[in-house]
């Protein structure tokens, strides 16, 4: 099994084709960033991850983590990894300088959260929570907790959570049955039980501050009844000491598919009797809107994810390939075996793997990009416009990158053969820590039905359709840039075509016929995020070719026409898919339907 090899000239030309990180640092709060800056510090985070996280990465997926008596104990090398973490300075990049933190871009923390996730997915998982649960608390808390609970958080000498699920309520919130009882200091006891909470218990931090969603008296049923509470592991003294031990406990870890180090807990609240102690964040009855802005973070975070694992596979994958001899390709010396990269077959899986993956990293750091304009420029519709673009490409980067996560890391194992079966090479715990992805922070179906629920109509459909004149328009520069690009040019623009048709079709039926627009959300989220990947794919390739032309030697010669080749590629092999799906996406309802429920248990 191959270490990981941060991929820094993807993520340097990305960043400058995608992101434009010179503007983003132009922008009001990032005066103290430059790109100069940015380059140094992926530098040194690469070495970082690559030295520090990467090593525990195997020893995590093998040990595992276990509980008793209500403590989880992690890997060793989990603990020495986190604290060289903190120690560094890493987890408060892009958090705000109020609380200690380093206030760069946004966008940069999608590059760190790419790098630490590719390194370890189970020991990423912290880390990443913690930023949504920050996040929350900067937006919504008073003063008083974000004095309270923010520099500790943002150092990461604490971690954080978010609480949703129960045993009754999954992707339905609104069932959940977890109570708030007001004391009469102003504070609340917290009763009830939370499953699936990511790094939920553990030894790592030296506290860990839950955001725990739960009902308050006489509350409204469904989701508009539900608050949100500030729940710390160890209650903190009005000194900023720790005190006591919170009335919640671990009952249990899950046994999982994948993501073995990364503890995924059952807890109880309010196990002693006394109801745990929690603190009311904003306002009661607010708590679905404020765990939204969590969960949006979250939803970009866990694409970054199939990002993340598909980069780490694909490397993986070319090892492989490069090494092991089978066969003899077309064309070689007869009487010796032939190293399997030689064979059209594997060049096919590993391009279409190497194109996915900068798909996935543009798609990614453009909805970043666009979030940092949101939140800093100084013009109120640009920032507008950029929020929209964001909230459309929310869906896309969860659900599109994520499924295509899991497509390549079954791909990395086809291309080991065999050997990609057996857990020793690796392989396969990549395909199984990315099948997660597309389940939680919402289930990529949901993502789908947001889609074209919500974000496709917004703004009576302007938002949609800004995006697809922008990406027909494009197709004017791809000519500008010449014969080569032709190809590109042609299949980008029928796709538009084809999307811009399924998204009519959406408008015309959403109002009188709905349950045939949500038939066809996910292949409409699959049709989209294809379409905008191969877009960006050729926003890359152009960026390469004028690189190549002034000569710039930022980037070597041979890497920036292999973007080229990689952008063709996806024109002609895996844009195609954008037209197939068209008649998925009208196809209605009435099939899904003309069964009847028992017949699928036959």
């Amino acid at each position: 099994m191959s270490d990981y090899r941060t991929p820094l000239d993807d993520i340097r030309l990305t960043l400058d084709a995608i992101s434009d990180i010179s503007s983003i640092c132009d922008l009001p709060g990032y005066e103290h960033v430059d790109p100069e800056m940015v380059d140094g510090m992926l530098e040194e985070l690469s070495r970082f991850v690559t030295e520090v996280i990467g090593p525990v990465d195997r020893i995590g997926d093998q040990q595992g983590c276990t509980v008793e008596d209500g403590v989880v104990t992690l890997p060793e090398e989990f603990h020495t990894a986190w604290d060289q973490f903190v120690e560094a300075g890493w987890s408060s990049i892009s958090q705000d300088p109020d609380y200690g933190g380093g206030g760069f871009p946004g966008a940069i923390q999608t590059v760190m959260t790419e790098m630490i996730g590719a390194a370890s997915r189970s020991w990423s998982m912290g880390p990443m929570l913690t930023v949504g649960a920050i996040d929350a608390i900067h937006a919504f808390a008073n003063e008083e907790l974000k004095e309270t609970y923010l520099p500790k958080m943002v150092a990461s000498q604490w971690s954080g959570t978010m609480n949703l699920t129960e045993p009754q309520a999954g992707s339905d919130v609104g069932a959940l049955t977890t109570k708030a009882v007001p004391q009469d200091d102003g504070s609340w006891r917290i009763f009830g039980t939370k499953i699936f909470i990511t790094y939920g218990e553990h030894e790592l931090s030296e506290n860990i501050i839950q955001l725990v969603l739960a009902r308050t008296p006489d509350s409204p049923p469904g989701t508009k009844g539900i608050s949100l509470f500030i729940v710390p592991k160890y209650i903190v003294n009005e000194d900023g000491t720790l005190g006591e031990r919170n009335d919640y406990k671990c009952l249990s870890v899950e046994h999982k598919l994948g993501l073995h180090a990364s503890p995924t807990c059952v807890l109880s609240y309010g196990d002693a009797g006394e109801g745990a102690v929690g603190y009311l964040l904003g306002e009661e009855h607010q708590g679905m809107r404020y765990m939204f802005k969590m969960m949006n973070n979250a939803r970009l975070g866990v694409g970054v994810e199939g990002l993340a694992v598909s980069e780490r596979s694909i490397q993986l994958a070319s090892d492989y390939a490069q090494e092991r001899r089978q066969g003899r390709a077309v064309g070689s010396p007869a009487g010796e075996q032939s190293l399997i990269i030689d064979h059209a077959d594997v060049r096919r899986m590993l391009l279409t793997m190497r194109a996915y993956t900068d798909a996935m990293r543009g798609v990614l750091y453009l909805n970043a990009a666009c979030l940092d304009i949101a939140r800093n420029h100084s013009d109120e519709d640009i920032a507008q416009a950029a929020s929209d673009r964001a909230e459309l490409l929310t869906p896309i980067s969860k659900g599109w990158c994520t499924d295509i996560g899991c497509e390549m890391t079954s791909i990395g194992i086809q291309v080991h053969g065999g050997y990609g079966y057996i857990e020793e090479t690796g392989a396969a715990q990549h395909f199984r820590d990315a099948r997660i992805s597309p389940i939680y922070e919402g289930t990529n179906g949901i993502q789908a039905i947001d889609l074209v629920g919500r974000k496709v109509p917004m703004k009576n459909g302007a938002v949609i359709k800004g995006l697809l004149n922008e990406i027909q328009e494009f197709g004017q520069k791809l000519n500008d840039a010449g014969e080569e690009f032709s190809l590109i040019r042609e299949n980008l623009v029928e796709a538009a075509v084809a999307t811009e048709k399924a998204t009519d079709w959406i408008f015309s039926n959403g109002i009188e016929n709905p349950n045939d627009v949500m038939a066809g959300a996910t292949p409409y989220l699959r049709m989209l995020g294809q379409l905008v990947g191969g877009w960006l794919l050729a926003r890359q390739a152009v960026f390469a070719q004028e690189q190549v032309l002034a000569d710039n030697t930022k980037f070597d010669k041979e890497y920036l026409n292999n973007k080229i080749v990689t952008a063709r590629f996806y024109a002609e092999q895996l844009l195609p898919i954008v037209g197939a799906q068209l008649n998925a996406v009208t196809a209605g309802s009435s099939d899904l339907y003309a069964m009847q429920a028992e017949a699928f248990s036959i």
